[in-house]
């Protein structure tokens, strides 16, 4: 494959899916031709990261005869493994490839691999911090400036290489190639309704991430999740661990939590690691169950590669809790002051994501007082959510709104998933709808653009010290929490932005550029 000269990039994107592909076969001295159904004007930005590269290219079509002329096919994760010109490449034997297919094929280490619905980019992040401090590593695959072939340079022999796949990415993920040594699936939620016919397809194409395992590998489930029974029932090779925030059956092995108390459990033996209040506290519920899937990969490859004895690496597993980062673009605290935080939670794409920011960050009322008034610490969050549906289902969503917000705290980027969203409030008789007609949407606070659901958020709750010191110390002193703007979108965002990343970098830019002072 490597040695073949005609290389066939189906789909560019806008959005720069095949950028980091197409640079790397550039360096192969093949000839090299791309292909997209977009015009050369809205490749725009693709093609100038293109610049220096010798390459053909076809816009606005995609055509058999090319299909025909290369001897490979590289798809980008963008086109679906459905499209008919790629069906075609397979029936005429064509090497049909994609990034995540070619760096299975190409790395040089053991490879960590992580896929789900939500938590994917958490918990390939921790497990890249914490793995750090055992020995070499690398973090790649669905996320920004980290594509799977930018990075597999960096794949050495004794090293190991954290990587996030997509379903998108997994669909190519051919039989009888390297598997992972440690396959980990967070959960799976609804998502993707728009590619795929049911869930069970979705499903099946995160299960293609342990296919290729045998005994001498792990795969790593959610205990609680639904669909874990589903990628049971595909019966796996690999050797089955579980991570859960319940306690574990007897029988099974893995890791759980009980009273703030870490367990790992093999073979009818249990032994209690150490506590994660404090994390529960810094980081909220949700990121349980990251933390948890993030230790049990690290201590069972540590283990596997016989880096440290078991105190040692429990011990470093400990540590490492204390200095996580913070991950881009989910529930991300952006800003904080005395009066203000500010959430970018835009890479929340789907509903149940801008639920749990909701549950995370909506402050509990308590009622203190305030120069000798009541002050209830309440309704202080604002939120800025819409963008473009996935054909997800929004009916959670518009409940949690009901039951956490009112109208006035809710700012709607406009969207089609923004217009499935508002049908679902009407259905349920949001506060706003009891007091306007059904059809009147005129005083809600819509927008066409981010700009304008920023402006709009600040003004709700101005960024502004209290008058007087005196006053400014006793709101101290009752513990006032700021409030909240959360960006958390719960919706893709392909109708306004390249991608939930771009969308999320003009957020913090506006955000930088007109309240941080």
């Amino acid at each position: 494959m490597i040695n073949s000269k005609k290389i066939l990039i189906f789909g560019l994107g806008r959005h720069g899916g095949g950028i980091a592909t197409a640079k790397w076969w550039a360096k192969k001295n093949v000839k090299l031709r791309i292909t997209d159904l977009l015009s050369k004007k809205e490749l725009g930005n693709s093609l100038n990261q293109l610049k220096n590269i010798k390459a053909s290219y076809i816009f606005e079509q995609n055509r058999k005869q090319d299909i025909d002329w290369a001897d490979v096919v590289v798809v980008n994760p963008g086109v679906s493994y459905k499209n008919p010109l790629v069906k075609y490449a397979k029936k005429i034997n064509k090497i049909v490839e994609n990034d995540c297919s070619l760096f299975f094929k190409l790395a040089k280490c053991d490879i960590i691999a992580i896929t789900g619905t939500k938590g994917k980019t958490t918990t390939s992040v921790w497990t890249h911090h914490i793995i750090r401090r055992f020995t070499q590593a690398t973090l790649g695959g669905n996320q920004p400036d980290k594509a799977l072939l930018k990075i597999i340079s960096k794949t050495k022999k004794n090293s190991c290489a954290i990587v996030e796949l997509s379903s998108f990415q997994l669909e190519f993920y051919p039989n009888n190639i390297t598997a992972p040594k440690i396959a980990l699936i967070t959960n799976l939620y609804t998502d993707h309704l728009n590619r795929y016919d049911s869930l069970e397809e979705y499903a099946s194409a995160k299960a293609k991430i342990f296919q290729n395992q045998t005994a001498n590998d792990y795969l790593l489930l959610n205990y609680s999740d639904n669909w874990t029974f589903f990628f049971l029932k595909q019966k796996p090779k690999s050797k089955i661990y579980f991570f859960s925030i319940e306690s574990l059956p007897k029988t099974a092995n893995g890791i759980s939590i009980k009273n703030d108390e870490i367990y790992f459990q093999e073979n009818g033996a249990s032994i209690k690691l150490f506590s994660i209040k404090q994390f529960r506290q810094q980081w909220g519920e949700h990121n349980v169950q990251n933390l948890l899937a993030s230790l049990l990969a690290s201590y069972l490859f540590v283990r596997e590669k016989k880096l440290l004895n078991n105190s040692k690496i429990i011990k470093n597993l400990e540590t490492s809790i204390n200095s996580l980062p913070q991950i881009q673009f989910r529930q991300e605290i952006i800003f904080q002051n005395e009066q203000i935080k500010i959430i970018n939670d835009s890479a929340g794409t789907i509903p149940d994501a801008t639920i749990q920011a909701l549950r995370r960050f909506a402050p509990q009322g308590t009622s203190r007082f305030v120069r000798g008034k009541p002050y209830t610490n309440q309704n202080k969050l604002v939120l800025i959510t819409g963008g473009t549906d996935k054909n997800l289902d929004f009916k959670d969503l518009a409940k949690e709104i009901k039951n956490t917000l009112s109208a006035e705290q809710v700012i709607f980027l406009n969207g089609s998933a923004t217009q499935k969203l508002l049908k679902e409030l009407k259905k349920i008789k949001f506060d706003y709808f009891k007091k306007n007609a059904e059809n009147d949407t005129s005083s809600l606070a819509i927008f066409e653009n981010l700009r304008g659901c920023i402006k709009k958020a600040t003004k709700i709750y101005p960024v502004s010290l209290p008058a007087s010191d005196c006053q400014r110390r006793s709101e101290r002193a009752v513990n006032i929490s700021p409030r909240i703007v959360l960006f958390s979108p719960g919706a893709a965002s392909f109708e306004k932005f390249k991608n939930e990343f771009d969308r999320g970098k003009k957020f913090n830019q506006f955000i930088k550029k007109n309240l941080i002072k």
